[in-house]
């Protein structure tokens, strides 16, 4: 099993930054990837990046690339979601997964519990 809790959310005013983090723990080894989603009210869970355990290869969906940025701390077991520029369409819950694949949400089979994101003035 592993278990994934993630923090950093919160309430940030457009153009404005936030920093989230998804602590993982457990039976961790061998992970091939992890992602972050997101899902609106209303909307589908959508696929907003994910990181090569291991080579600390990045992927990015076009509405994140340019202003987030995916990162890991592998002896911390901890990937983090910088996020710049935040746009009010931003607004989501936001989850961390691990899984086997990059932006295939179907591949992932562990996730937290989410963190909200709200941009708002």
């Amino acid at each position: 099993q592993v278990q994934l809790v993630e923090s950093g959310g919160g309430l940030v005013q457009p153009g404005g930054s936030l920093r989230l983090s998804c602590a993982a723990s457990g039976r961790t080894v061998s992970t091939f990837a992890m992602g972050w989603f997101r899902q609106a009210p209303g909307k589908e869970r959508e696929f907003v990046a994910a990181i090569n355990w291991s080579r600390g290869n990045t992927y990015y969906a076009e509405s994140a690339k340019g202003r987030f940025t995916i990162s890991r701390d592998n002896a911390k077991n901890t990937v983090y979601l910088q996020m710049e520029s935040l746009k009010p369409e931003d607004t989501a819950v936001y989850y961390c997964a691990r899984g086997a694949s990059y932006s295939d949400l179907y591949e992932y089979n562990y996730w937290g519990q989410g963190t909200q994101v709200t941009v708002s003035s």
